[in-house]
């Protein structure tokens, strides 16, 4: 059985606590730090004028050549590490330098509305039909 595909959560909800440990995610941000020695990576993104970091733990994707200002988009798991707080451990870290980010999320955006309409509709058919 394969495992559950992996949702698009913005960083701001990560860090909310939003996201359970083990959940698979998919998330991106600028590359503004990397620690090969730690092997963690922080990306960050702006957000109502705040800016949200996520930790990524870069070990399963290692060696990667690092941009830093460079925009990525990371596939992987939620846990929760000692001292950094959540954490993102990385299957796949890609670098989408160029990507319109506003363009991104307002695609994010859709998707969540197409899925949530789509759900009621699948729940709707689901329902028996009153008999009068």
């Amino acid at each position: 059985m394969l495992p559950a595909t992996a949702v698009f959560h913005f960083p701001w909800e990560i860090k909310s606590g939003a996201v359970q440990e083990g959940e698979a995610v998919r998330t991106f941000g600028r590359l503004v730090c990397y620690q090969p020695e730690e092997s963690k990576a922080t990306l960050s993104a702006q957000h109502a004028s705040k800016e949200h970091n996520v930790v990524i733990h870069t070990l399963f994707v290692e060696p990667f050549n690092p941009i830093i200002g460079a925009q990525y988009v990371v596939l992987g798991e939620i846990e929760n590490a000692e001292g950094v707080g959540v954490m993102v451990r990385a299957r796949v870290l890609n670098c989408v330098d160029g990507v319109n980010v506003a363009l991104l999320q307002k695609a994010i955006n859709e998707q969540r509305s197409f899925f949530r309409e789509r759900e009621c509709k699948q729940h709707d058919a689901a329902q028996p039909a009153d008999a009068t």
